[in-house]
């Protein structure tokens, strides 16, 4: 991956775990899931106008064009109702975009694609549309989506005229205090803008502005002009000199434009996004009915040390409480987050216990596979210990951590299995050491992971060391 982008990806992911990071989607993200563009959804006006939309540049007049013709937006309201009420499948970008921690969205788009995504994550949305929702808040709510330009369900607020564009901040002043507001405190990355874009030029010039000299650095996505998007060699090479020129012209804005070649890249970088920040997330996966060769006590020092430890180098624990670990994960986060000012537990340990007193074993047993899919995919690196159940009067592997490290596997987690430690642990390292490839990306992670699993039990210190290098050597990825 190119070095700029690797900047970004490292910066930006920096910005999520901090809470600083927004998001600003153009329609570029919704034409991805087969939404209309502008051209489309005013191709059927300008034809009645008797102009051809390919040959203009200023979208927005030909709506203020057809407005002015017709004395009304009739039209023009059905027009985005069939361009935006359509049903689409929902694009990976999307559900990337709504699986991380970001809380603060805002868009020109007309359509309900972002808060459907944010939704399927089980996310509380609260939806500004009007003037009149900004004074009101959703309780509990984990996302805010600013639609500044309205929504399809009341397309005759929509912003689309001309009109609708120079009397904006006259009508919609809370708005735009918003914005800055949010241009001043977060990071925005800017998606699903073309350089061609009017809404990207009304928001660039508003943005400057706001916030004139003030602005912290944001970022926005474009594909750069390719050699086969034009007939003409001539007119590749004047586009290319006017891309190039309109990047330069955004630091005027404080926004950093991170170039690619092709549309699909951009589900690569949001995908190394992702990865980076659940990286600072670890499920630990444990149960131990017995710790044989060691000694219970020992066992769960070993155990709180690692805890504490990962906490101490800023890591979130996702724990399911686990059958004789999960008290030790707990004590070992509390014992660093106690012991260390200004530190807050909720920013060091996810606790899901699995739900009890289920009857129904088939019904226990789906809840609880549920159980583990959701508290798996908010980690980016499992750590597996131990693995036994009792059944019985015997002790035997546990099922339940295999079920987990099939999840992990499925949802690409950085698996790190402590084979030191036996039983399921040591059989998903059997199945891990003879294809270390395919689980490790890079030659470091390899390395950790099988210096790791050389150790033995009575190497508690060492084991600790090595599973941290292993977390450390992930997260440098």
């Amino acid at each position: 991956m190119e070095t700029e982008i690797k900047k970004f990806i490292k910066e930006y992911s920096s910005e999520i775990l901090d809470g600083n990071a927004a998001i600003f989607a153009g329609a570029g993200l919704s034409m991805s899931c087969g939404m209309s563009s502008w051209k489309e959804l005013l191709k059927d006006i300008a034809e009645e106008l008797k102009l051809d939309i390919d040959r203009e540049n200023d979208l927005l007049s030909i709506a203020q064009f057809y407005y002015n013709k017709k004395r009304g937006r009739g039209e023009i309201n059905q027009q985005l109702i069939k361009a935006f009420k359509k049903k689409v499948t929902l694009s990976d970008n999307h559900r990337i975009l709504a699986s991380l921690p970001i809380s603060t969205y805002w868009t020109t788009n007309y359509d309900h694609l972002i808060e459907e995504s944010l939704e399927d994550e089980g996310k509380i949305v609260d939806i500004k549309k009007t003037i009149e929702n900004l004074a009101q808040s959703i309780p509990h709510r984990d996302v805010v989506i600013y639609k500044m330009h309205g929504d399809v369900d009341d397309p005759s607020k929509t912003v689309l005229l001309k009109d609708d564009y120079e009397i904006y901040h006259q009508k919609n002043a809370l708005f735009i205090t918003s914005l800055k507001s949010d241009l001043l405190s977060k990071t925005f990355l800017f998606i699903g803008f073309s350089f061609d874009d009017p809404n990207l030029s009304y928001i660039l010039s508003k943005i400057r502005i706001l916030l004139e000299e003030d602005a912290k650095p944001h970022y926005c996505i474009f594909r750069s002009v390719r050699r086969d998007d034009f007939e003409d060699e001539k007119i590749f090479t004047y586009e290319k000199i006017r891309q190039e020129l309109r990047m330069d012209d955004l630091k005027r804005y404080g926004i950093r434009p991170i170039l690619i070649e092709k549309f699909e890249q951009i589900k690569d970088i949001l995908f190394h996004i992702k990865t980076k920040v659940l990286s600072k997330s670890i499920f630990i996966s444990g149960a131990a009915e017995k710790y044989d060769p060691m000694h219970p006590d020992d066992a769960n020092k070993f155990v709180f040390e690692i805890a504490r430890q990962l906490a101490a180098t800023g890591n979130k624990i996702v724990s399911g409480f686990g059958l004789g670990v999960g008290s030790s994960v707990v004590n070992g986060v509390l014992s660093y987050v106690y012991s260390s000012t200004g530190r807050l537990l909720d920013h060091h340990i996810v606790l899901r216990p699995f739900p009890q007193n289920i009857k129904d074993i088939d019904e226990r047993k789906e809840k609880w596979s549920r159980y583990r899919k959701d508290m798996i995919s908010q980690a980016g690196i499992a750590i597996f210990l131990f693995g036994n159940k009792k059944q019985g009067s015997n002790t035997i592997l546990s099922d339940g951590m295999r079920e987990e490290f099939e999840i992990a596997k499925k949802h690409k987690l950085t698996i790190i299995p402590v084979a030191a430690t036996g039983y399921m642990a040591k059989e998903i390292w059997a199945d891990i050491s003879s294809n270390l490839n395919e689980y490790y990306s890079s030659l470091k992670l390899r390395n950790a992971i099988t210096i790791l699993n050389q150790l033995t039990l009575d190497q508690t210190e060492g084991l600790v060391t090595a599973i941290i290098k292993a977390v450390e050597a992930t997260q440098e990825l």
